[in-house]
Parts: C-alpha cells; sequence; structure tokens
C-alpha cells in the first residue's frame, strides 16, 4: 500500500510556494466568474425588451456580483504580487 498523502511544508518558502499557487488558483477563479457574469449580461441585454425586463432583478444580482468579483479579484492581485515579491520572483 502506497502513501499518497502530501507532505506538508516546513520551510518558509515551500508555505509561500504553496500560498502561491492557491493565489494564482483564486485570481483565476475570480476571472472565470467575471467572465461568466459579463456574458450572462451580454446575453440578456440581447433578448427582448419584455425578456430584459423580466430579468431585471437578475441584472441587478448580476452587476452587484461582478462589482465584487472585480473587487475581490484585486485583492487576490495584490496578495499574489506580495507572494511573489518575497518570493524573489
Amino acid at each position: 500500500m502506497t502513501d499518497t498523502t502530501k507532505e506538508t511544508p516546513k520551510t518558509r518558502e515551500e508555505i509561500l510556494a504553496v500560498n502561491l499557487e492557491a493565489r494564482e488558483q483564486e485570481v483565476m477563479h475570480y476571472q472565470i466568474n467575471i467572465d461568466n457574469y459579463t456574458l450572462a449580461l451580454d446575453n440578456i441585454a440581447a433578448m427582448s425588451t419584455a425578456d430584459r425586463h423580466e430579468l431585471s432583478g437578475f441584472v441587478d444580482q448580476l452587476t452587484g456580483l461582478l462589482a465584487s468579483e472585480r473587487l475581490e479579484q484585486k485583492k487576490a492581485k495584490v496578495m499574489l504580487a506580495v507572494l511573489k515579491q518575497q518570493l524573489g520572483d
């Protein structure tokens, strides 16, 4: 039987490297949401007036989510830059 558990990072550099990878993933996840919300808003904008009116509450929700994701991504990018700086990248 093989041990498939990962070894816990022990050095500062190992911990920073793990955090760097996690932060890069976080930025990517925010970007996926930003792209999804933007495309959804574009699709709704292309609908008939009646459909747009019916979906107006959803548009408001998407607009708020989009703004939130953009802000959170900016924060994550700041922390990503800090990690890269600490690692000397």
